[in-house]
């Protein structure tokens, strides 16, 4: 799971599991295998950074 901010600041936890795409549109677009998407503040850099930190911490 990871922790993004949405537009209006409140901070949601997303399954990095699920995500399909994060694209930037000019926010940041997340995209889930399951077609729900989510804009949030965070940089797609970001958005990566964290899913290879919790990718990291699953995989040891």
């Amino acid at each position: 799971m990871i922790k993004v901010t949405r537009l209006d600041g409140r901070e949601l936890v997303v399954n990095a599991k699920l995500i399909k795409f994060v694209e930037s549109t000019p926010d940041t677009l997340i995209t889930l295998t399951t077609k729900d998407r989510i804009l949030v503040k965070d940089s797609v850099e970001e958005i990566i950074e964290k899913v290879i930190d919790y990718q990291r911490i699953v995989d040891d």
